[in-house]
């Protein structure tokens, strides 16, 4: 009877809330004549969200925060940045990926973070760039008025040129299970 009721199952096996904050992107690929229209998609699972077209910038600002429902932090979150075009297919410039097992780690140091008096800006943990991920440099999880953040540049494959910065940003969702007991 009720089927569409549950549409990704209840929040007891959700995590939490994944805001993507898709910043910018820096020196992407042309792909028009002489500039591009790009936007990003975010895909975790089968979920997938994008940012708005910026028209005719090589170096776009989005400022844009998207949102993923998390109940499998193990997933890798694909990043892909493609080119608007109005009359045939939008073209692919570039694409990365990474995973949010660390950002996901250092939200259980949250409670000591709150407790202790520690200053904005407190370097929770360093991710390094490898070549399990995407990383242009390395990506620092910080702790910043009183939520822990992860800013990243990836740099972009299977494209010439590009980087896509990020940052993360972690939600509790009130009845879930939370990131407490997945640990």
């Amino acid at each position: 009877m009720g089927r569409h009721h549950r549409r990704h199952g209840s929040t007891e096996h959700l995590l939490g809330l994944l805001k993507v904050n898709v910043q910018m992107g820096v020196n992407l690929a042309v792909r028009d004549v002489r500039s591009s229209d790009p936007y990003v998609i975010v895909k975790m699972g089968s979920q997938k969200v994008k940012t708005r077209v910026v028209k005719k910038n090589t170096n776009p600002e989005w400022n844009e925060e998207l949102t993923l429902t998390v109940d499998d932090p193990n997933l890798p979150i694909k990043v892909m940045v493609y080119d608007k075009d109005t009359f045939s297919f939008d073209d692919k410039m570039g694409d990365a990926e990474f995973c949010i097992g660390p950002f996901v780690e250092a939200q259980s140091q949250r409670t000591s973070l709150q407790e202790g008096s520690y200053p904005n800006g407190t370097v929770v943990r360093k991710v390094q760039p490898d070549r399990q991920n995407c990383y242009a440099e390395e990506s620092c999880i910080v702790w910043k008025d009183g939520m822990i953040v992860q800013n990243m540049a990836l740099r972009l494959r299977n494209v010439e040129t590009g980087e896509v910065e990020l940052q993360l940003r972690w939600v509790d969702i009130p009845g879930s299970s939370g990131l407490s007991s997945s640990s």
